[in-house]
Protein backbone atom coordinates (compact mmCIF):
# COMPACT_ATOMS: atom_id res chain seq x y z
CA UNK A 1 0.00 0.00 0.00
CA UNK A 2 0.79 3.93 -0.34
CA UNK A 3 1.78 5.84 2.70
CA UNK A 4 3.48 8.67 4.03
CA UNK A 5 6.21 8.17 6.52
CA UNK A 6 8.99 9.64 8.30
CA UNK A 7 12.20 8.00 9.14
CA UNK A 8 13.86 10.89 11.45
CA UNK A 9 12.44 13.71 12.53
CA UNK A 10 12.84 17.46 11.12
CA UNK A 11 11.03 19.73 8.75
CA UNK A 12 8.32 18.85 6.48
CA UNK A 13 10.67 17.70 3.75
CA UNK A 14 11.05 14.67 6.01
CA UNK A 15 7.62 13.33 5.08
CA UNK A 16 7.90 10.78 2.40
CA UNK A 17 5.41 8.97 -0.45
CA UNK A 18 6.39 5.71 -0.22
CA UNK A 19 5.14 1.65 -0.75
CA UNK A 20 4.77 -0.14 3.00
CA UNK A 21 3.49 -3.10 3.59
CA UNK A 22 -0.15 -3.70 4.28
CA UNK A 23 -0.89 -3.90 7.99
CA UNK A 24 -2.48 -7.13 9.71
CA UNK A 25 -4.79 -6.90 12.19
CA UNK A 26 -3.85 -8.24 15.94
CA UNK A 27 -6.59 -9.44 18.45
CA UNK A 28 -8.88 -6.59 19.08
CA UNK A 29 -8.20 -4.51 16.09
CA UNK A 30 -9.41 -3.63 12.88
CA UNK A 31 -7.84 -2.57 9.89
CA UNK A 32 -9.92 0.47 8.20
CA UNK A 33 -9.66 1.28 4.79
CA UNK A 34 -8.90 5.04 4.74
CA UNK A 35 -10.96 7.27 3.58
CA UNK A 36 -9.61 10.42 4.75
CA UNK A 37 -7.44 11.49 7.59
CA UNK A 38 -6.66 15.26 8.49
CA UNK A 39 -3.74 17.60 9.62
CA UNK A 40 -4.00 18.98 13.16
CA UNK A 41 -0.97 21.15 13.95
CA UNK A 42 0.01 18.93 16.40
CA UNK A 43 1.15 16.57 13.62
CA UNK A 44 3.81 19.12 12.77
CA UNK A 45 4.86 19.41 16.34
CA UNK A 46 5.34 15.53 16.64
CA UNK A 47 6.98 15.67 13.05
CA UNK A 48 9.47 18.17 13.99
CA UNK A 49 10.42 15.83 17.01
CA UNK A 50 8.89 18.66 19.49
CA UNK A 51 6.62 15.53 21.25
CA UNK A 52 8.95 12.67 21.65
CA UNK A 53 9.05 12.77 25.60
CA UNK A 54 5.34 12.62 25.87
CA UNK A 55 4.68 10.95 22.74
CA UNK A 56 8.14 8.48 21.50
CA UNK A 57 7.83 6.83 18.49
CA UNK A 58 9.00 3.72 16.66
CA UNK A 59 10.96 5.57 13.44
CA UNK A 60 9.91 5.41 10.32
CA UNK A 61 6.20 6.64 11.62
CA UNK A 62 3.10 7.51 9.84
CA UNK A 63 1.30 10.17 10.80
CA UNK A 64 -2.39 11.22 10.81
CA UNK A 65 -4.57 10.80 13.93
CA UNK A 66 -7.68 11.15 12.72
CA UNK A 67 -9.47 8.42 10.45
CA UNK A 68 -13.11 8.16 8.67
CA UNK A 69 -12.86 4.69 6.21
CA UNK A 70 -14.89 1.35 6.46
CA UNK A 71 -13.56 -1.72 8.37
CA UNK A 72 -11.55 -4.10 6.17
CA UNK A 73 -10.42 -6.42 8.30
CA UNK A 74 -10.69 -8.07 11.93
CA UNK A 75 -8.68 -8.81 14.47
CA UNK A 76 -8.86 -12.20 16.93
CA UNK A 77 -11.73 -11.09 19.51
CA UNK A 78 -13.29 -8.11 17.66
CA UNK A 79 -16.95 -8.37 18.81
CA UNK A 80 -19.62 -5.75 17.74
CA UNK A 81 -18.12 -4.48 14.23
CA UNK A 82 -18.27 -5.73 10.54
CA UNK A 83 -16.56 -5.59 7.54
CA UNK A 84 -17.95 -2.83 5.86
CA UNK A 85 -19.04 -0.76 8.77
CA UNK A 86 -18.35 2.99 8.01
CA UNK A 87 -16.27 4.12 11.07
CA UNK A 88 -14.74 7.42 12.44
CA UNK A 89 -11.99 7.65 15.35
CA UNK A 90 -9.09 9.35 16.86
CA UNK A 91 -6.12 6.77 16.62
CA UNK A 92 -3.31 6.02 19.28
CA UNK A 93 -0.89 8.91 19.30
CA UNK A 94 2.33 6.46 19.24
CA UNK A 95 1.20 4.13 16.57
CA UNK A 96 1.15 4.48 12.83
CA UNK A 97 -1.68 7.00 11.90
CA UNK A 98 -4.34 7.07 8.87
CA UNK A 99 -1.85 9.19 6.39
CA UNK A 100 -2.58 5.74 4.24
CA UNK A 101 -4.54 3.58 2.39
CA UNK A 102 -4.91 1.02 5.44
CA UNK A 103 -4.39 1.67 9.41
CA UNK A 104 -5.16 -0.20 11.92
CA UNK A 105 -7.20 0.93 14.99
CA UNK A 106 -8.04 -0.74 18.06
CA UNK A 107 -12.01 -1.29 18.25
CA UNK A 108 -12.67 0.12 21.01
CA UNK A 109 -11.80 3.43 19.64
CA UNK A 110 -13.74 3.39 16.89
CA UNK A 111 -17.74 5.02 16.98
CA UNK A 112 -20.10 4.72 13.69
CA UNK A 113 -19.70 7.37 11.25
CA UNK A 114 -22.30 10.34 10.12
CA UNK A 115 -24.55 9.65 8.05
CA UNK A 116 -25.35 12.97 6.74
CA UNK A 117 -22.09 14.22 5.85
CA UNK A 118 -19.84 12.51 3.14
CA UNK A 119 -17.59 9.52 4.88
CA UNK A 120 -14.47 11.52 4.04
CA UNK A 121 -15.17 14.65 5.67
CA UNK A 122 -15.98 12.90 8.76
CA UNK A 123 -12.37 12.59 9.35
CA UNK A 124 -12.40 16.42 10.01
CA UNK A 125 -14.48 15.80 13.93
CA UNK A 126 -12.80 13.04 15.89
CA UNK A 127 -9.63 14.88 17.51
CA UNK A 128 -10.90 18.76 17.68
CA UNK A 129 -14.42 17.79 18.12
CA UNK A 130 -13.10 15.41 21.12
CA UNK A 131 -11.45 18.55 22.66
CA UNK A 132 -13.68 20.77 22.14
CA UNK A 133 -16.37 18.68 24.36
CA UNK A 134 -13.61 17.90 26.79
CA UNK A 135 -12.83 20.88 26.98
CA UNK A 136 -16.39 22.32 27.96
CA UNK A 137 -17.92 19.31 29.34
CA UNK A 138 -15.10 16.70 31.67
CA UNK A 139 -12.84 19.72 32.63
CA UNK A 140 -14.86 23.18 32.78
CA UNK A 141 -18.34 21.29 33.59
CA UNK A 142 -19.96 24.28 31.91
CA UNK A 143 -23.38 24.58 32.62
CA UNK A 144 -26.56 26.37 30.68
CA UNK A 145 -26.54 29.89 31.64
CA UNK A 146 -22.63 30.05 32.36
CA UNK A 147 -20.50 32.49 30.65
CA UNK A 148 -17.73 31.59 28.78
CA UNK A 149 -14.62 33.12 26.56
CA UNK A 150 -13.17 31.01 23.70
CA UNK A 151 -10.00 32.21 23.08
CA UNK A 152 -8.80 31.51 20.18
CA UNK A 153 -11.94 30.63 18.45
CA UNK A 154 -11.79 30.70 14.58
CA UNK A 155 -9.68 27.21 14.43
CA UNK A 156 -11.02 24.01 14.30
CA UNK A 157 -11.39 22.82 17.98
CA UNK A 158 -12.71 26.87 18.77
CA UNK A 159 -15.46 26.31 15.98
CA UNK A 160 -16.68 23.09 17.78
CA UNK A 161 -16.23 24.79 21.02
CA UNK A 162 -18.74 27.55 20.60
CA UNK A 163 -21.43 25.16 18.77
CA UNK A 164 -21.43 23.11 21.61
CA UNK A 165 -21.03 25.60 24.63
CA UNK A 166 -24.07 27.34 22.67
CA UNK A 167 -25.94 24.62 23.01
CA UNK A 168 -25.57 23.76 26.32
CA UNK A 169 -27.48 26.58 26.49
CA UNK A 170 -24.30 29.00 28.06
CA UNK A 171 -23.52 32.61 26.50
CA UNK A 172 -20.20 32.27 24.36
CA UNK A 173 -17.89 34.93 23.45
CA UNK A 174 -15.46 34.28 20.75
CA UNK A 175 -11.75 35.69 20.22
CA UNK A 176 -10.84 35.49 16.28
CA UNK A 177 -9.60 37.31 13.38
CA UNK A 178 -11.62 39.20 10.76
CA UNK A 179 -11.41 36.29 8.18
CA UNK A 180 -13.27 34.25 11.28
CA UNK A 181 -15.80 36.58 12.68
CA UNK A 182 -18.80 35.64 10.38
CA UNK A 183 -18.10 31.59 11.09
CA UNK A 184 -18.08 32.08 14.58
CA UNK A 185 -21.61 34.16 14.60
CA UNK A 186 -22.59 31.27 12.11
CA UNK A 187 -22.36 28.81 14.87
CA UNK A 188 -23.78 30.68 17.27
CA UNK A 189 -21.47 32.82 19.37
CA UNK A 190 -23.03 35.63 21.23
CA UNK A 191 -20.22 37.91 20.97
CA UNK A 192 -17.24 38.03 19.17
CA UNK A 193 -14.22 39.81 19.77
CA UNK A 194 -11.36 40.80 16.69
CA UNK A 195 -8.33 40.42 18.70
CA UNK A 196 -6.08 41.87 16.14
CA UNK A 197 -8.00 45.49 16.45
CA UNK A 198 -9.18 44.94 20.15
CA UNK A 199 -8.16 44.26 23.37
CA UNK A 200 -9.70 41.56 24.60
CA UNK A 201 -9.50 42.17 28.47
CA UNK A 202 -11.19 45.64 27.60
CA UNK A 203 -13.53 44.40 25.64
CA UNK A 204 -15.18 41.65 27.73
CA UNK A 205 -17.51 44.04 30.01
CA UNK A 206 -18.51 41.13 32.66
CA UNK A 207 -16.67 38.71 34.23
CA UNK A 208 -16.88 34.89 32.82
CA UNK A 209 -17.41 31.25 34.38
CA UNK A 210 -15.08 29.63 32.02
CA UNK A 211 -11.80 30.85 30.20
CA UNK A 212 -10.84 28.43 26.95
CA UNK A 213 -7.71 29.09 25.53
CA UNK A 214 -7.31 27.90 22.31
CA UNK A 215 -4.31 30.26 20.74
CA UNK A 216 -0.64 30.78 21.09
CA UNK A 217 -0.67 33.54 23.18
CA UNK A 218 2.24 34.56 25.39
CA UNK A 219 2.34 33.64 29.50
CA UNK A 220 1.25 36.84 29.99
CA UNK A 221 -1.39 37.52 28.04
CA UNK A 222 -2.82 34.14 29.28
CA UNK A 223 -2.48 35.80 32.77
CA UNK A 224 -4.04 38.60 31.60
CA UNK A 225 -7.13 36.45 30.10
CA UNK A 226 -7.68 35.00 33.25
CA UNK A 227 -8.21 37.77 35.03
CA UNK A 228 -11.64 38.00 33.29
CA UNK A 229 -12.11 35.06 35.26
CA UNK A 230 -14.93 35.26 37.93
CA UNK A 231 -14.14 33.96 41.52
CA UNK A 232 -14.72 30.25 41.64
CA UNK A 233 -14.38 30.00 37.66
CA UNK A 234 -12.10 27.80 35.66
CA UNK A 235 -9.49 28.27 33.23
CA UNK A 236 -8.27 25.61 30.31
CA UNK A 237 -5.70 25.87 28.07
CA UNK A 238 -5.52 23.10 25.16
CA UNK A 239 -1.95 24.79 24.16
CA UNK A 240 -0.06 21.92 25.80
CA UNK A 241 3.42 23.80 25.63
CA UNK A 242 1.81 26.57 28.02
CA UNK A 243 0.11 25.78 31.51
CA UNK A 244 -2.99 26.94 32.41
CA UNK A 245 -2.46 30.06 34.93
CA UNK A 246 -4.61 29.45 38.26
CA UNK A 247 -5.47 31.91 41.02
CA UNK A 248 -5.60 29.90 44.35
CA UNK A 249 -6.36 33.33 46.54
CA UNK A 250 -10.19 33.34 44.38
CA UNK A 251 -10.62 29.82 43.60
CA UNK A 252 -9.50 29.72 39.66
CA UNK A 253 -9.21 26.39 38.61
CA UNK A 254 -6.78 25.71 35.77
CA UNK A 255 -6.68 22.63 33.84
CA UNK A 256 -4.35 21.70 30.94
CA UNK A 257 -6.00 19.78 28.41
CA UNK A 258 -4.48 16.51 27.07
CA UNK A 259 -7.29 15.29 24.83
CA UNK A 260 -7.97 11.25 24.64
CA UNK A 261 -9.95 8.96 22.58
CA UNK A 262 -13.41 7.97 23.53
CA UNK A 263 -15.82 6.02 21.60
CA UNK A 264 -18.70 6.92 23.57
CA UNK A 265 -18.34 11.02 23.61
CA UNK A 266 -17.56 10.83 19.90
CA UNK A 267 -20.96 8.58 18.92
CA UNK A 268 -22.43 11.61 20.69
CA UNK A 269 -20.78 14.22 18.28
CA UNK A 270 -21.91 12.08 15.07
CA UNK A 271 -25.38 12.04 16.52
CA UNK A 272 -25.71 15.63 16.38
CA UNK A 273 -23.58 15.99 13.23
CA UNK A 274 -26.55 13.28 11.98
CA UNK A 275 -29.47 15.19 13.77
CA UNK A 276 -27.91 18.75 12.40
CA UNK A 277 -27.14 20.34 15.55
CA UNK A 278 -23.27 19.98 14.74
CA UNK A 279 -21.31 21.19 11.84
CA UNK A 280 -18.33 19.19 10.43
CA UNK A 281 -16.68 22.27 8.31
CA UNK A 282 -13.64 21.38 5.70
CA UNK A 283 -11.94 24.56 4.40
CA UNK A 284 -9.29 22.06 1.98
CA UNK A 285 -9.58 18.69 0.69
CA UNK A 286 -5.76 17.55 -0.26
CA UNK A 287 -4.15 14.19 -1.86
CA UNK A 288 -2.32 12.28 0.63
CA UNK A 289 1.13 13.10 -1.81
CA UNK A 290 0.40 16.82 -0.80
CA UNK A 291 0.79 16.05 2.98
CA UNK A 292 4.52 17.33 3.08
CA UNK A 293 2.89 20.67 1.70
CA UNK A 294 0.38 20.71 4.10
CA UNK A 295 2.86 20.71 6.76
CA UNK A 296 4.58 23.05 5.32
CA UNK A 297 1.99 25.80 5.02
CA UNK A 298 0.99 25.23 8.85
CA UNK A 299 4.63 25.75 9.97
CA UNK A 300 4.91 29.16 7.80
CA UNK A 301 1.62 30.10 8.92
CA UNK A 302 -0.58 29.88 6.03
CA UNK A 303 -2.61 27.07 6.74
CA UNK A 304 -6.38 27.95 7.67
CA UNK A 305 -9.14 26.06 8.76
CA UNK A 306 -9.76 22.18 8.76
CA UNK A 307 -7.98 20.26 6.24
CA UNK A 308 -8.67 16.63 5.55
CA UNK A 309 -6.03 14.43 3.30
CA UNK A 310 -7.28 11.53 1.04
CA UNK A 311 -6.25 8.48 -0.54
CA UNK A 312 -4.24 9.48 -3.91
CA UNK A 313 -6.85 9.45 -6.47
CA UNK A 314 -10.01 9.51 -4.16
Amino acid sequence: MKAVRFHEYGDPDVLRYEDVDEPVPGAGQVRVRVAATTFNGVDGNIRAGFMQDPMPLTLPHVPGLDVAGSVDALGEGVRGLEVGDRVVGFLPFVDDGASAEYVLAPAEILAPAPTSIPLADAAALPLVGLTAWQALFDHAELKAGQRILVSGAGGAVGGYAVQLAKAAGAHVIATGSPRSGDRLKAAGADEVIDHTATEVTTAVTEPVDVLLNLAPITPAEFAALATLVRDGGVVVSATVWMPAPADEERGVRAIDLFVRSDAGQLSELVARVDRGELTVDVAERVSLTDLASIHARAAAGTLSGKVIVLPAGA
